[in-house]
């Protein structure tokens, strides 16, 4: 076994025995909490933030929820546990868990190429950037060495892009396939992304893209079902999480909606284009939850697959689901948009600390812990060391990157120096 392998595992086995004997976890501090307390006060009397809900959650039992200031900013109500907030990418880990349920079953394998479900990916090609002698760049097109599969859509190493990452060439290809023109499903545009060429071949680097996407619209296929009723039958409704879905029906519902700062342009961009397409269940970005809803989904991660007496994966898919798929060995490159970051691998949906890191001192944290964030700012933590879960909901796209690391250090900071970093 290799070492980072059986750190990590060492790490989670210390977790489940920890549970075990919680009483030798110490509890947060309660002036690290207030410490919590203040920044977030802070952040919202300045004016940087509308108002944010903070949850840290130990032994299965929140030890501080608070709220702070308003939802939105042109109404004056109040923050309250059950405020509804746009998770954008904390729809990921929801969708691959479904995934995983399928494969646990029988019905999908990580081997199945793409194809299979979506037959346009049989013709998808890689896009390659190339220098012609006169200077300029073009675009060639070449066959994948091997077909996109389901793993690569788990672990971001499908060649898919977004339009803001990568080379120029990519950014334009992706705008001028206008691919969020007019109404469409989650399989026609699981079509469109296969029209596109790949980034890279498949399999060789990790990047951030909508292979998720592309994975709801398998999960679509096989069930028979769209992908909020399959997510709403298998996950959400046993778990509790009745507040969590892709579009808000009621009056009573909009009214607890969370809205950004007028001046957060690209945030309340994008929360247009998710009005505009109500009939797009995005299973990269487009479930909406509360904090207490995405709590229970937090708490079943720590407990290794299981909530209240229901399993939802076996241990070895929660094993599977939890494993960085994309460090030494596996062929996996990363560069610049490598967003899990420093010490962290990547697994099927979640990011999953692997080692400290290259920072001196290292982030805060702890060998085997998951995690995920959004561009709407909204972030969650499973730490199986401390037998802990925190999460932070806010939205706030133009703060998110300095809001993000300092609310992980606070949370962290609550605890003994040694069991603040891996």
């Amino acid at each position: 076994m290799k070492r980072r392998e059986f750190l990590v595992g060492a790490a989670l086995l210390a977790g489940t025995m920890a549970r075990g004997r919680a009483a030798d976890i110490p509890a947060p501090s309660p002036e690290g909490l207030d410490r919590i307390t203040a920044y977030f006060d802070n952040e919202v009397t300045s004016g940087r933030l509308p108002g944010a809900v903070i949850l840290v959650q130990q032994h299965g039992k929140p030890v501080y929820l608070k709220t702070f200031g308003v939802r939105d900013t042109r109404t004056g109500l109040a923050m309250t546990p059950d405020t509804i907030f746009a998770i954008h990418s904390m729809t990921k880990p929801i969708t691959c868990l479904g995934a995983m349920m399928l494969i646990d079953e029988g019905k999908l394998a990580l081997t199945d190429p793409v194809s299979k479900y979506v037959p346009l990916f049989a013709d998808t090609k890689v896009g390659i950037e190339v220098t012609e002698p006169d200077g300029k760049l073009k675009l060639d097109l070449v066959p994948p060495v091997r077909p996109v599969n389901i793993e690569d859509l788990l672990r971001h190493t499908s060649g898919i892009s977004y339009d803001y990452i990568g080379g120029k060439w990519v950014e334009q290809a992706y705008k001028a396939a206008n691919i969020f023109e007019g109404q469409f499903n989650n399989r026609e545009f699981a079509d469109r992304i296969a029209r596109l060429p790949l980034a890279r071949q498949p399999g060789t680097l990790w990047r951030y893209g909508h292979s998720t996407d592309v994975l709801g619209a398998v999960i679509e296929i096989i069930s028979g079902q769209t992908l909020y009723e399959f997510l709403k039958q298998r996950i959400l409704d046993p778990l509790g999480m009745n507040s969590t879905k892709f579009a808000l029906a009621t009056e009573g519902e909009l009214a607890r909606m969370a809205r950004p700062l007028p001046n957060d342009f690209i945030l309340l961009a994008g929360e247009r284009d998710r009005l505009d397409h109500p009939e797009w269940q995005s299973g990269g970005g487009g479930l909406l939850s509360t904090i207490t809803d995405y709590q229970r989904f937090s708490q079943m991660l720590l407990n290794g697959g299981e909530f209240e007496g229901k399993r939802y994966l076996s241990p070895a898919a929660f094993k599977a689901m939890t494993t960085d798929h994309v460090g030494p060995g596996s062929g996996v490159g990363r560069d610049y948009f490598y967003f899990p970051g420093d010490g962290f691998g990547y697994g099927y949906g979640l990011a999953v600390r692997t080692d400290p890191g290259n920072a001196k001192p290292p982030p805060p944290g702890s060998l085997g812990e998951l995690k995920w964030d959004s561009g709407s700012g909204t972030y969650f933590g499973v730490d199986p060391k401390l037998d802990m879960v925190y999460l932070m909901m806010q939205q706030t796209q133009n703060e998110r990157s300095r809001i993000t690391p300092a609310f992980k250090a606070l949370v962290y900071d609550c605890y003994p120096e040694g069991l603040r970093r891996p």
